[in-house]
Formats: structure tokens, C-alpha cells, sequence
């Protein structure tokens, strides 16, 4: 059996790295690259990483989160929303209740977001004192 990969069909058990190379996942067209479009936001994975543990009023999320405004956040659900990883659940009570969660697509990234924030622990310190010796070297 083999799979497509742009337009070349591959035999199965071959694909081993991604390659940059024309027909790859990174083209503009290709699926690979609008998903990561979609995560690539400054707040996006944060906001999914937030929800990984159920669902979350804005309010909620504003203060778990950090940093971000309520607008930001906003725009942020919105293009998760649109995008199917995040939905927006109305409850008939008054006030009204929103909570947000992740979708099961959503779901789908819990480990690949698991694991960068695990590599984020292990290495932030590293990038830091890198960055410091970047800036006191252009100083």
C-alpha cells in the first residue's frame, strides 16, 4: 500500500523525516500547513493547553492563562472555534453561562502539546541564558 505526498505516490513505511522540498507538507494548499497556521498564534496553543483539563468560563481562562486580554483571548477562541478544536457551549440560565472546551479534534492535540510544553520546561533556562549572552554580546 502507499499514501500520496504531493504528488508523488510513496510506498508505505518509507516516510521517515519531512522534507522542505516541493510537494512536501509545507506548500500553501496543503493541510499540514493550514493546521499549523492555526496553532502558530501567539495565544492559540496556550488557550488549547488551558482547556486540555475541561471546560472553562472566559473569565476562567483569562486568569489561568495570564497575560492575555479578554479581547485577545476573544479573537483567539473565535479562530479555534472556526477552525473546529474549540466549542462554545450557551447555558439557558440567568446570567448566561458560556463555557468553552476542546472539540475531539481539539482532543487531538493534547499529546503534541503535552510534549512541546514538556520541552519548553526542560530547555526555557537554556533559551534564556542564550538570549542573555545574544543581548549583552550586541550591547
Amino acid at each position: 500500500m502507499s499514501s500520496t505526498l504531493g504528488s508523488r505516490q510513496v510506498p508505505e513505511g518509507t516516510l521517515r523525516r519531512v522534507s522542505l522540498r516541493p510537494g512536501t507538507v509545507f506548500l500553501a494548499d496543503c493541510p499540514a500547513r493550514l493546521a499549523i497556521d492555526i496553532i502558530s498564534g501567539k495565544w492559540a496553543v496556550v488557550t488549547l493547553f488551558a482547556l486540555s483539563d475541561g471546560p472553562l468560563r472566559h473569565g476562567e481562562l483569562v486568569e489561568l492563562i495570564g497575560g492575555v486580554s479578554r479581547k485577545v483571548l476573544t479573537q483567539t477562541l473565535r479562530a479555534l472555534q472556526d477552525n473546529g478544536l474549540v466549542e462554545r457551549r450557551v447555558y439557558a440560565e440567568a446570567p448566561p453561562r458560556v463555557e468553552y472546551s476542546l472539540t475531539e479534534l481539539g482532543r487531538t492535540l493534547e499529546e503534541p502539546i503535552t510534549r512541546l510544553t514538556e520541552w519548553a520546561r526542560s530547555n526555557g533556562a537554556e533559551i534564556v541564558a542564550f538570549r542573555e549572552t545574544a543581548e549583552a554580546k550586541d550591547t
